[in-house]
């Protein structure tokens, strides 16, 4: 987002947050900013492992990259029939993530639409997650 506070015409934002639930699973939250739409679509995935949730974050991000007027199209121009979004999102494995607040922690890249995320910056995602996890545990364990 810009200092006023609206996206980037010219980028798209993803920002993410990852953390372990209470059943032991990784919880990948991304809350893609669209700056062409100036639209914000909050998804989240589960994953057994770190290894599995780095893996569909890659995969997640070109998606919501790649697929950002559908997902615009039926999110919000089509929002009569909300499950139509839910329905595309549950067929990418994602689910949409109605929670108001959104990790301090995050980590993210920014993009221009139309073009495919590089793999260098899905590697600066997939390290300052990779901290997060590690921070969490480190803490976990002085408790």
């Amino acid at each position: 987002m810009g200092a006023n506070g609206k996206m980037n015409p010219r980028r798209n934002k993803y920002l993410c947050s990852i953390e372990l639930n209470q059943n032991g699973k990784y919880c990948v939250r991304i809350r893609a900013g669209y700056g062409r739409h100036n639209w914000t679509l909050p998804v989240y995935f589960l994953a057994s492992s770190f290894t599995a949730a780095m893996k569909k974050l890659e995969k997640t991000l070109q998606f919501l990259q790649r697929h950002e007027d559908k997902l615009w199209f039926w999110g919000v121009d089509r929002s009569d029939d909300p499950k139509l979004i839910s329905e595309m999102l549950t067929d990418a494995g994602l689910r949409q993530d109605h929670r108001a607040e959104f990790p301090r922690k995050t980590a993210g890249v920014e993009i221009p639409p139309d073009r495919p995320i590089p793999a260098f910056l899905t590697a600066t995602v997939r390290r300052g997650l990779s901290s997060m996890v590690e921070s969490s545990r480190i803490a976990a364990a002085s408790d």
